[in-house]
């Protein structure tokens, strides 16, 4: 295989790919040997058809398959030993090919632009520890007891009051008639709460054990018994004890009912648990730096086939006039996408940056958790649309990206306090819901999809274009 490049216009090429004749023979030779022992001729035993009979009866179809595959192997090839990434799909020309002739083709590609990635090692960037008081972790602590209660029998003449809990049975009636699910049997109440049926706790005030009482209630909408919704029904209660809530007592034992070895080491987890709260947010703040200083390198050239992509993006379900007007400003907006894109590109490729299956699955899993009751769906929607699942992938790919370059880069440590995380946090958020409401100034301007706005910059390696759609003339 012979190579040239020629025509060399910016980062349009044109690669001239010539293969001798005696090559291209000897590919069409392999092939007839390989489907010389499936093919059935009468007259002849299985495997012995001479190459001559078979070059009349399959020959057009023979050079076709070895033409295709030729094609696509010497174009990948010759691309890659010329250090050519392609922007997009190359075309190819042929100019020379036959039966018994030497191929001589034409690649015309668009290569995509160098770009230095070295200056990604001296972007800086805001990276935040926030400092939990242990005030913080003190009050975090009391908020978990007030919400884990305990309960100490109360004596026989003790009456029931709003926040103690009541243990009872009961027996209940619609029209004097017993139903399914009409009997309970120490059946516990924490007055106030309001949550076995409206109105029942208020009903059970002033009780005390031993005491029997009547309660009526409404059934509700979602009573199992349809026939039953909305009837008042009459509840015989047995009270059985009365208990008087009691401050929980922090120290070792409650911690160690969390969990946690003591009452220090409860404090640990909390106030990390305090601190992970907002780590994750102000870590996304430092990758939005990261990105704003990518967006500030230059590219010399930024392939046009790549920008006419973008720009179809930004625009789709706007009407022709509406793109027409838009169309300076998403040119702009286009090429920093690209440009930023294809830094990030370069700098995973650089440093071997892989997204395995099992990432991409712990990624899903992350977002059945985040839709409880949703998971069937969402596992259907990922099966059902290779594109979405090729999405997320490249939104791995590029935090994978963006995680390494903040460990390369120079970060600016700050440790803030909880009250200053939650400002600065604040602050991201409002600028982030003006910059919403500048892209809607455009009256009645449609809003991309949202798979579309979530569009990672970065492609998965894995989906690097090669040649392999192949033109004949």
């Amino acid at each position: 295989m012979k190579v040239t490049i020629e025509n060399i216009k910016g980062l349009n090429k044109d690669v001239k790919v010539f293969i001798d004749k005696e090559t291209m023979n000897s590919h069409m030779d392999e092939k007839y040997e390989e489907i010389k022992s499936t093919v059935n001729l009468k007259g002849f035993r299985p495997g012995k058809v001479p190459k001559e009979v078979l070059k009349r009866q399959f020959g057009k179809a023979v050079f076709g398959e070895v033409l295709d595959k030729v094609l696509k192997d010497t174009s990948a090839k010759a691309l890659e030993e010329n250090k050519i990434k392609p922007a997009g799909q190359p075309k190819l020309d042929l100019k020379t090919y036959g039966e018994d002739k030497e191929l001589e083709y034409v690649i015309s590609v668009t290569e995509l632009p160098k770009v230095e990635t070295k200056s990604l090692e001296s972007i800086k960037f805001d990276q935040y520890s926030v400092k939990i008081d242990d005030s913080e972790t003190d009050k975090r602590i009391k908020e978990i007891a007030k919400n884990q209660p305990s309960f100490k029998e109360a004596s026989p003449e003790t009456k029931a009051k709003e926040g103690d809990l009541v243990t009872l049975d009961y027996n209940a009636r619609v029209d004097g008639k017993e139903f399914k699910g009409s009997e309970g049997k120490n059946t516990q109440l924490t007055l106030g709460k309001d949550l076995f049926l409206k109105g029942f706790d208020k009903q059970l005030i002033g009780a005390k054990k031993d005491d029997e009482k009547i309660v009526e209630a409404t059934l509700p909408e979602n009573f199992p018994e349809k026939e039953l919704v909305n009837k008042k029904a009459k509840f015989v209660c047995k009270i059985l004890n009365v208990k008087n809530p009691e401050d929980v007592k922090i120290n070792d034992e409650f911690a160690k009912n969390l969990g946690a070895k003591d009452l220090n080491d409860l404090k640990t987890l909390i106030s990390k648990q305090i601190n992970d709260e907002y780590k994750n947010s102000l870590d996304q703040l430092a990758k939005n730096q990261i990105l704003k200083e990518i967006e500030k390198f230059k590219v010399d050239e930024i392939p046009d086939n790549l920008i006419q992509e973008e720009i179809k993006i930004l625009s789709q379900g706007m009407s022709e006039d509406e793109a027409k007007k838009n169309k300076a400003k998403f040119t702009e907006t286009a090429k920093t996408r690209i440009k930023t894109g294809l830094i990030l590109n370069e700098f995973g490729e650089q440093n071997k940056i892989q997204v395995s299956e099992q990432e991409i699955q712990a990624e899903v899993q992350k977002q059945l958790r985040m839709m409880p009751g949703q998971e069937k769906m969402v596992m259907d929607f990922y099966q059902k649309n290779p594109s979405a699942l090729a999405s997320l992938r490249g939104t791995v790919y590029e935090e994978k990206i963006l995680n390494l370059i903040k460990e390369k880069a120079k970060p600016n440590k700050k440790e803030i306090s909880k009250a200053e995380a939650e400002k600065i946090l604040k602050e991201a958020h409002n600028n982030e819901l003006e910059a919403k409401d500048k892209k809607k100034e455009t009256k009645n301007k449609p809003e991309p999809k949202s798979d579309e706005k979530k569009k990672p910059l970065a492609k998965s390696s894995k989906s690097k274009p090669v040649a392999k759609k192949v033109s004949k003339k």
